[in-house]
């Protein structure tokens, strides 16, 4: 059964977290930490974010892949 979660480049994850009011916190090596006063969530800063990585993430930051999805349009 297919992943319903996409990969995306790294800024495009960035870009729809931040329409969540999520803003980064700190950074070690190549993780940066964003947060949005009660949850946080790690973002790998590669060049995408694989499927696993952002199921990962979504549910760090209490984002819904529908809301997260729609964010982008």
């Amino acid at each position: 059964m297919p992943s319903k979660y996409p990969v995306l480049p790294t800024e495009e994850v960035i870009r729809r977290l931040r329409t969540f009011g999520f803003a980064v916190v700190s950074q070690k090596g190549s993780h940066r930490k964003y947060s949005d006063g009660k949850h946080t969530c790690i973002v790998p800063m590669h060049d995408e974010v694989r499927k696993g990585t952002l199921q990962s993430i979504l549910e760090q930051a209490i984002v819904s892949l529908e809301a997260f999805m729609r964010a982008g349009k």
